[in-house]
């Protein structure tokens, strides 16, 4: 029998009317189980654990729409600033292939350390875009986190030999052979007995895909009412590409190939041809995704590092695009990921008025929920999954308290973040992950970070060293 529980006298609670998100002041959060049974003033009932809300702040379980949590941790430190002129410094193509895991040990360790930060940030519904490998579903049923598995396909890798040019090794049957995998196991996933487990179908990237990989896996996530997501429009190598190939933009293709619609995600979608940098004339691609119905998986913070920006989060809101946030790099921490979209939406559209804080969290909430076609999470209501974190209001970073939630955005980030629960179990406490050993997997990591530098020359494609792709920010002297 599941146990009711009541946080009693919450001084402010996040709550959904059934079209927005509004604060309750001094209110009862009520669940039993993994579900939402009470939201409003004073519950009645009898409850088997009673918790104080008295200086706290309760919000939803944030829903990060794109992450790649086994790799990206054991590159901290190393593509924190990279230099790539030959692919208008996008990190791509020259980097990422160089600075990845050697061995499943290291992408277990990623893993983890991914699987903490996002916890710790208030994520509480997860879309793994990873290749798969043993123990990786086992590893995220057991964080505590609600995941969607998206194992990644296609039909091509791309690599340079130069530093400025990019080819394609096609291996079609090597395609098929990995979506077939991938079929298995989003079919094994998509209805878990834990609740807590489904999946996204994820081919890779616009431009490693085939027009038959791409429809074959849109018919897989049709027929089993699933979501879609693809990297598209993430660079300006792939928008010339793309023009090169089909005499179109990578937005438009998809669009022709009929796989652009509602439950289609597409990451980045930056290159889109209004942007400045491509100087195009078509001004398609916006609309086309806001007819489609299409959303966009927004990961400002590694685009940022590059000096490469959406332009703008707010236009694509006034032209009706569908928005949503996911961390794509380090730190995997959420509240960053909507400040530094609040920030960098401001400065490129030139103006405060591009982008509230509200339309950033809407994204980081219910715009990834209703990505992945729930509407019972990203938001607190009754009916809804018990997804939701508590902000301690006592914390310096949140004092003095007057506006909570642009608080916790513009200023706290994930310091203030006291306890997480995840379909009603508590997988946050005071401030500490539960379900991992965050200090063990921190030092795996480093023991992964080492083994990988040690191959990194093998890798590049001149032979570089770690040091010379991405030197240390200071000179290293024996003495001064």
């Amino acid at each position: 029998m599941s146990q009711t529980t009541c946080i009693r006298g919450v001084d402010w609670l996040v709550g959904w009317d059934g079209r927005q998100h509004v604060y309750l002041r001094n209110s009862d959060l009520v669940f039993k189980g993994p579900d939402i049974i009470f939201v409003g003033d004073r519950y009645v009932d009898c409850v088997d654990i009673e918790l104080s809300g008295k200086d706290r702040l309760i919000i939803p379980g944030l829903v990060d729409i794109h992450a790649h949590p086994t790799t990206e941790p054991i590159r901290k430190g190393i593509t924190d600033e990279t230099l790539s002129p030959g692919f208008w410094h996008s990190s791509l193509y020259e980097h990422l292939p160089v600075f990845d895991p050697v061995d499943d040990q290291g992408r277990l360790a990623c893993l983890k350390v991914a699987l903490a930060e996002l916890l710790l940030s208030g994520v509480t519904t997860l879309v793994d875009l990873s290749s798969p490998f043993e123990g990786w579903a086992e590893t995220l049923l057991d964080s505590g986190i609600r995941s969607f598995v998206a194992p990644s396909f296609r039909d091509a890798r791309w690599f340079t030999t130069n530093g400025h040019s990019l080819e394609y090794d096609w291996d079609y049957e090597a395609g098929k052979k990995a979506f077939r995998k991938a079929q298995k196991i989003v079919e094994h996933v998509k209805n878990h007995p834990s609740g807590r487990l489904s999946a996204v179908v994820s081919p890779s990237q616009v431009d490693t895909c085939s027009e038959e990989l791409l429809r074959d896996s849109h018919a897989l996530a049709r027929d089993h009412n699933l979501s879609w997501t693809i990297h598209a429009a993430q660079s300006v190598t792939e928008f010339h590409e793309m023009q090169r190939r089909h005499g179109m933009t990578s937005i438009q293709w998809l669009d022709s190939i009929d796989v652009l619609d509602e439950r289609s995600v597409i990451a980045h979608g930056i290159f889109l041809d209004h942007h400045p940098w491509l100087h195009w004339t078509s001004q398609q691609d916006l609309k086309l995704l806001a007819d489609r119905g299409a959303t966009i998986a927004h990961c400002p913070t590694v685009f940022s590092r590059r000096g490469i920006a959406l332009n703008t989060f707010g236009a694509y809101l006034d032209n009706g695009v569908r928005m949503s946030i996911g961390t794509d790099t380090y730190p995997h921490n959420m509240l960053d990921e909507c400040r530094t979209a609040v920030i960098v939406a401001r400065i490129i559209g030139q103006s405060v008025t591009d982008v509230d804080c509200v339309d950033v969290f809407n994204a980081a909430t219910v715009g990834g929920a209703n990505a992945l076609n729930r509407d019972d999470i990203g938001r607190l209501a009754v009916g809804c999954k018990a997804d939701f974190s508590i902000i301690d209001l006592t914390s310096p970073s949140m004092r003095p308290v007057r506006e909570p939630l642009r608080s916790l955005i513009t200023v706290a980030g994930n310091r203030p973040v006291k306890d997480v629960f995840t379909h009603g179990e508590q997988v946050v406490s005071n401030g500490a992950v539960l379900n991992i050993d965050l200090e063990l997997e921190l030092t795996r990591l480093h023991a992964a970070q080492v083994n990988m530098l040690n191959v990194v020359s093998k890798r590049d494609w001149k032979n570089r060293s770690d040091q010379e792709l991405a030197p240390l920010m200071l000179k290293t002297v024996e003495s001064i």
